[in-house]
């Protein structure tokens, strides 16, 4: 709490923060065709690209102290965020569960990451690291579980955490980027997408819903509610499809994949059971 307070109370966070919204809303959404897609900027992406420049150590214009209480103020700003997703989940809330069973086993998707993750990182090199970086997207609740089952100081810790600062500096600009050029091929419903933005994170799905509903601003509401509701299922059922389904998973592609690339198990130490 006291955080909060010395956070709210720093002009230097809060000005840089208003300098930034009036210039990117100045800029606006700007859509740039391309042969895959198109691609979609808008001005949470230039915030999100102009902080990060703004933040670096070399322009000395936020000291680390600065960065810590802002870190401070994005918990407050997604409590606002969430509850203003909720005025729009309510009004649709009929119209969300007639996506029904879609809607429940979206959250199998996010089992893809290991499938995919998995045996690029052993072949990378990576070895027990590779469980904590591909078993999920990384975020808040996995980060916790890794945690809480091997320890952030062990190798499927460091692995977790690599992905979580990747995904935190990096994430909402990557999704953001991807939901248009994907939503401008016109292959999925525009409500399978706005499921697809609920990873977990309020950012990445924030920047996912920003995209869409450029797009397809005539369904912004329901991109939103469908986005919504989805990001909060994930969150609620995420820890145990990471605890009882990927991670599992995981630790069986590890070690195959390690068998494939080294012709060999894994070492006691590194065998994950």
């Amino acid at each position: 709490m006291e955080e909060s307070l010395r956070a709210l109370k720093n002009v230097k966070v809060h000005f840089f923060a208003l300098v930034l919204t009036v210039v990117c809303e100045f800029i606006g959404t700007k859509i740039i065709p391309l042969p895959i897609g198109s691609l979609v900027f808008f001005p949470m992406l230039y915030a999100l690209i102009l902080g990060f420049f703004i933040g670096l150590p070399a322009l000395k214009l936020l000291k680390i102290s600065d960065q810590v209480e802002s870190s401070y103020l994005v918990n407050i700003s997604v409590m606002l965020l969430i509850a203003r997703y909720g005025t729009l989940v309510g009004p649709n809330f009929y119209r969300i569960l007639e996506s029904g069973l879609a809607l429940v086993l979206q959250e199998l998707g996010n089992l893809a990451t290991a499938v995919f993750a998995i045996p690029i990182a052993v072949w990378l090199g990576l070895k027990r690291e590779a469980v904590g970086a591909g078993h999920s997207l990384g975020r808040e609740s996995n980060l916790a579980l890794i945690s809480d089952l091997y320890g952030l100081n062990s190798p499927e810790g460091r692995g977790i955490m690599g992905v979580y600062v990747c995904g935190t500096v990096f994430g909402a600009i990557f999704f953001g980027l991807m939901a248009s050029i994907v939503a401008s091929w016109g292959i999925f419903r525009v409500e399978a997408l706005a499921m697809a933005a609920g990873t977990g994170s309020a950012s990445m799905m924030t920047a996912t819903v920003g995209a869409l509903q450029v797009l397809f601003p005539e369904k912004a509401d329901i991109i939103l509610a469908y986005g919504a509701a989805s990001n909060m299922l994930t969150g609620l059922s995420g820890l145990y499809v990471s605890l009882f389904l990927a991670l599992p998973l995981s630790r069986g592609l590890y070690n195959l994949f390690y068998r494939i690339k080294y012709g060999v198990a894994p070492e006691k130490e590194e065998r994950l059971q």
